[in-house]
């Protein structure tokens, strides 16, 4: 899930974000295992036209909370996503050092082979989901490495040619899809534009130096034009057999969806099954990045244009052993803030090799769960303040706003304060405890609120609900 844009845009944005990004609460905006995509300026957002897309945009915003489903052959291992084969000398991309690059690479690609997950029960996946609070799923059918979770005839790297196959259930993404479907999600499919297995983008005539295709696309156009063939073909099929797709979730930045033909594709697929899809060009300003997407990291302001933190739960994308997951606090705490900014959250969990989402895992996923249960309508459907912070305190307010929400996000370690203050936002009557409408104490003075706190709130981070004075 890195990013690649040419060098100066690249250099451009790691500006930019270093003035726009914010940390989220609890979390460091950085993770130890490698930079990320964090630009967070709407230079260059191109609204949708499409009154379809346009009414699909907005249902997904007012979701919120939504899962990231990273799996695939670096599960197996446990290693980090996809870039282990890749050979660029950064510190985040690990390897086996018994190995020569080339012979890790065959040993890498070998391992669908063995790729035969014996407790995957997407059902359960999709039920926990719920159980999360979580509204929208996005799937990795396909990561750079190029080996596809769903049924392809464009090459052998597929489920289909894995041990799966004699049990004749080997169409991981259908079965997927087809779960959280039944569980009332919004269904994405994850998709990488690079594909490090395809011949036509890392050509074995040569070595592989970085992430780009490894050859001049003027010497080759030959080449060239198989990948993007073999691209669109493959999006065809996933756009074609798998049902309605909510969201089309392009990832590997360094490839545009206008050089492999994104335009026709979409306008094709929106005429037919696909009828109001996002897409998302990720890091590709322009027609087809309907929103953005700052990656483990949260903008310093909200911003004027739909968009999405993507954050793992560890610190990585895919399972890896004794993951230090985060606290259900940080994911609460994460979530008050991006909604408050008027953004979505996308937790990214992954599956073991064998297709379970580990217990320690799926604890804090439950956690996260129970608190929505009592403080979701704090954070679904609501929309941001133009006063949205003040020291732990973060707002929202329900659609018409008419209820404004002041929602304390309470640090790991800290107890619940006697009174809260903040400035602005003045409610106009009663302000109360949301999950069982408690009368507090208030006191309003010039454009200060103070509220007196009852001793016997849960630990936890908690929300104030009251009407606003000036709606």
């Amino acid at each position: 899930m890195e990013f690649s844009q040419p060098i100066m845009k690249f250099l451009q944005a790691l500006i930019v974000c270093t003035v726009l990004i914010g940390v989220p609460t609890g979390m460091s905006a950085q993770e130890p295992d490698g930079y990320a995509f964090q630009d967070s300026t709407t230079d260059g957002y191109v609204a949708p036209t499409d009154p379809a897309v346009k009414e699909k945009l907005t249902e997904w915003q007012d979701l919120k909370f939504g899962v990231l489903l990273h799996w695939g052959l670096y599960s197996i291992p446990g290693v980090v996503e996809s870039w282990s084969i890749c050979s660029e000398d950064v510190d985040w991309i690990k390897r086996r050092a018994d190995l020569s690059y080339d012979a890790y690479k065959q040993w890498y690609f070998d391992l669908c082979k063995s790729f035969c997950p014996t407790r995957f029960d997407p059902s359960a996946w999709a039920r926990l989901m719920g159980e999360g609070g979580m509204r929208y799923v996005v799937f990795t059918t396909k990561h750079h490495d190029g080996f596809c979770l769903f049924d392809t005839e464009q090459t052998d790297f597929s489920v289909r040619h894995t041990p799966l196959a004699a049990r004749g259930d080997y169409d991981l993404a259908r079965q997927v899809f087809d779960a959280f479907r039944q569980e009332h999600f919004m269904v994405g499919a994850y998709f990488s534009k690079p594909d490090w297995h395809c011949p036509y983008y890392w050509n074995p005539n040569y070595a592989t130096p970085n992430r780009r295709e490894n050859y001049r696309r003027e010497r080759h156009s030959d080449w060239w034009q198989a990948y993007v063939d073999y691209t669109d073909a493959q999006l065809r099929e996933l756009l074609t057999r798998y049902g309605r797709l909510d969201l089309l979730w392009l990832d590997g930045g360094w490839v545009s969806g206008d050089e492999i033909g994104l335009d026709s594709l979409l306008l094709e697929a929106r005429s037919g099954l696909q009828r109001g899809m996002i897409a998302v060009d990720r890091t590709i300003r322009g027609r087809n990045e309907n929103y953005l997407t700052p990656e483990r990291g949260i903008p310093a302001q909200p911003l004027s244009v739909p968009w999405e933190s993507c954050i793992p739960l560890s610190n990585d994308w895919g399972w890896v052993p004794n993951a230090p997951y985060k606290s259900a606090q940080q994911v609460v705490n994460t979530l008050i803030e991006v909604v408050a900014k008027g953004g979505n959250l996308l937790l990214g969990v992954g599956p073991t090799a064998d297709g379970e989402i580990e217990e320690a895992a799926a604890q804090r996923l439950r956690d996260v769960g129970r608190w929505l249960h009592r403080y979701g309508q704090a954070i679904y459907a609501t929309v941001p303040l133009p006063h949205f912070h003040d020291g732990n305190l973060w707002f929202t307010a329900a659609k018409d706003r008419r209820t404004a929400y002041a929602l304390y996000a309470l640090p790991e370690g800290e107890a619940i304060p006697a009174e809260i203050v903040w400035h602005d936002n003045l409610p106009k009557g009663p302000v109360r405890l949301l999950h069982n409408g408690r009368r507090l104490k208030t006191y309003v003075s010039g454009d200060e609120v103070r509220v007196v706190l009852p001793k016997d709130l849960p630990h936890e981070s908690f929300v104030l609900t009251f009407t606003p004075a000036t709606l």
